[in-house]
């Protein structure tokens, strides 16, 4: 009969501290919870270890038979374990032990990036997971965080991004005005958001067929002026309706996806 692991198993213990970021460094690998993530990480070969609550086998059988088919070893775990694992209300049953998904700036900007999601300084797991979701859906090359932003692997940041985290590389650069330089450098034009921007969105074909990277700030403080005087454009989305502007996942995911349907016709001539 296969090995149930309490909540007091060393196993168990061991992964339940990668909810605290330091520990993440320390130990240079994160928990993924839930079906999407799993899948995706084991998809992508990123998944070191799956475990899954003995009350959900049934549930997940395809994701465990998956996992074994690969070589990735499976461990059942108890109820209560589970739910110290899980940093959800109602624990979905199943997680992944994963290596940390880092990506130097480097690496990205030597592959001539053709669209970049940058953020500056983001605090909000749940924003910066809908930003790598939106830019993975997008086609973007890579997703930036720049400055003093929240941990890709924060659990709530993984579960936005409906596991499009393994998916997409993700940067973190912790000097903004030296990111905005490598990347400007690169050969990138740089794009800043702008309710004034002297670049209509509806008329900005010629600037997006280039190469492109957004610049997103926070929810709580925007883009800052000097951020703001490091892009090339600054560029105003219409708002025709009565709102008086955007939130950050709703702006990047229309600049986003007017880049890429830009890209797309460019590549048909």
């Amino acid at each position: 009969m296969t090995e149930i692991l309490s909540e007091r198993s060393s196993r168990v213990v061991s992964f339940a501290k990668l909810h605290r970021a330091a520990e993440r460094r320390e130990q240079g690998r994160f928990l993924a919870e839930g079906s999407n993530a799993v899948e995706t990480a084991l998809a992508v070969g990123r998944a070191e270890t799956v475990l899954v609550a003995a009350d959900h086998l049934d549930r997940h059988r395809a994701v465990v038979d998956t996992a074994g088919s690969i070589g990735v070893p499976v461990l059942v775990v108890s109820e209560r374990a589970a739910s110290k694992l899980a940093e959800t209300t109602t624990p979905p049953g199943i997680f992944a032990v994963c290596p940390l998904l880092d990506v130097a700036l480097e690496t990205v900007l030597a592959g001539e990036p053709r669209l970049l999601a940058i953020a500056v300084e983001p605090r909000e797991p749940g924003n910066a997971g809908a930003l790598i979701r939106c830019a993975a859906a997008m086609g973007a090359d890579a997703v930036v965080l720049l400055g003093d932003a929240v941990d890709p692997h924060n659990g709530k940041c993984v579960r936005a991004s409906a596991g499009t985290v393994f998916t997409v590389p993700v940067v973190r650069h912790r000097k903004v005005a030296g990111g905005l330089d490598a990347i400007a450098a690169a050969g990138v034009t740089l794009l800043a958001t702008a309710a004034d921007g002297e670049v209509d969105l509806d008329h900005a074909d010629e600037v997006l067929s280039g190469r492109i990277g957004w610049l997103f700030g926070n929810e709580a403080h925007g883009l800052s002026p000097e951020v703001q005087a490091a892009a090339h454009h600054r560029v105003s989305i219409p708002i025709r309706g009565r709102a008086e502007s955007l939130n950050v996942a709703a702006a990047a995911a229309i600049c986003l996806y007017e880049s890429a349907r830009i890209h797309n016709v460019v590549d048909r001539g």
